[in-house]
């Protein structure tokens, strides 16, 4: 019985979690529940059908309405000490992180201080702090368990095998809606046009940087830091059906592939029951659905992202916090209609263009940079 804190459970990574462990009642148990705000009621309702032993509402304007609506003896609090709270709970063995955001940096480092694993499925905690978070995992002796199908694929695909035997890491990406539109339409593009993912069911903001390939570059990032590997060995290669999440190429010209269907209750369910692998409820491998697996490289003129991603792995420091920060913000100006679609990728390469990299920078440094990043791209 793994012992499990979940922060983010009412976003789609988190309903996804409370799936399998619903899904494997011998194996799981939630003891600590944290969501932002946004949906008191089906917050609520998770915390009276999970009855962990703590919760906390991000938003702390909303934590007198949640008593309101909670039964039981569930401990409740609210704002960044709440979560912080709940990543430290004595009796958790392992904190999975599906904060969109910044919002879970913090806590994902005060889990590793207190000597929990973390199972991480908010990108932003490894590009922005990547150096900080792994320096501090490997001084605690825990572990950093990935959440996001493709490096949980790498994951498993890697199996342990030492660096010097991989010659390249595959990030498989869909290519999003617009993989075949022609570069002269990008201005045309729609909020609506860009929230239909051809493939995954996600969020808005994550919907919006897989049709950028914003996404795709924040994971080459994460990549780096997750397998302690540098950014030229981390590729990307299109792949539309998301049948083969990720993909290992080995020096001996071997290639590793992790495939299932697109579905997130896989990758978590191993992060949380690992070593182990356990039976569920998942459909089997259906290999019609499989006859078909295409690949094709992606068109860096048309989709900037991914250069201006590699450019900020290699600069390091401060850099991939900036370029993070400044896509958030371009990406809420792109949703409230203050900017094109391709001026999503032109904001961040303007806004990395100014930046000065601070390396192996503390983490108050790495959050004015974030905060600088803001303003800059909100200009």
């Amino acid at each position: 019985m793994k012992r499990v804190v979940l922060l983010g459970s009412t976003g789609s990574i988190g309903q996804s979690t409370l799936k399998v462990v619903e899904d494997l009642p011998d194996r799981l148990r939630l003891v600590g529940l944290a969501a932002g705000g946004g949906n008191v009621d089906e917050f609520a309702r998770q915390i009276n059908t999970c009855k962990p032993s703590a919760a906390c509402v991000f938003k702390s304007d909303k934590l007198s309405e949640l008593r309101s609506k909670v039964n039981g003896a569930t401990r409740l609090s609210s704002g960044p000490e709440g979560l912080i709270e709940l990543a430290t709970m004595p009796e958790a063995d392992v904190v999975l992180i599906a904060i969109v955001g910044t919002a879970g940096l913090r806590p994902a480092l005060a889990a590793i201080e207190a000597g929990k694993d973390i199972a991480v499925a908010s990108k932003e905690i490894l590009v922005m702090a990547g150096e900080a978070v792994t320096t501090a995992a490997k001084r605690k002796g825990v572990r950093i368990l990935p959440v996001d199908s493709e490096h949980n694929a790498i994951w498993q695909c890697l199996d342990g095998k030492p660096n010097h035997e991989v010659r390249n890491l595959w990030l498989t990406a869909s290519g999003g809606p617009f993989r075949k539109t022609p570069k002269a339409d990008f201005d045309k593009i729609t909020l609506a046009d860009a929230l239909k993912h051809p493939t995954w069911n996600m969020g808005g903001k994550i919907t919006i940087d897989s049709a950028t390939m914003m996404n795709k570059g924040l994971e080459m990032i994460e990549a780096r830091w997750l397998f302690d590997i540098e950014m030229n060995r981390v590729q990307v290669v299109i792949h539309p059906q998301s049948i083969i999440h990720s993909l290992v190429e080995f020096v001996d010209g071997s290639l590793l592939a992790q495939l299932c269907e697109p579905n997130m209750r896989l990758p978590i369910q191993f992060a949380l029951t690992y070593p182990d692998r356990v039976a569920n409820t998942l459909p089997e491998a259906d290999f019609n659905r499989m006859a078909s697996l295409q690949f094709e490289m992606p068109d860096h003129d048309r989709f900037p992202a991914l250069r201006l991603a590699r450019e900020s792995g290699e600069r390091g420091g401060t850099t991939p916090a900036v370029f993070n920060a400044a896509n958030e913000i371009a990406v809420e100006r792109f949703v409230k209609g203050e900017i094109r679609f391709p001026q999503i990728w032109e904001t961040v390469g303007r806004v990395l263009s100014a930046h000065k990299t601070i390396e192996h920078a503390p983490l108050d440094t790495i959050i004015a940079a974030d905060q600088w990043a803001r303003e800059e791209a909100a200009k």
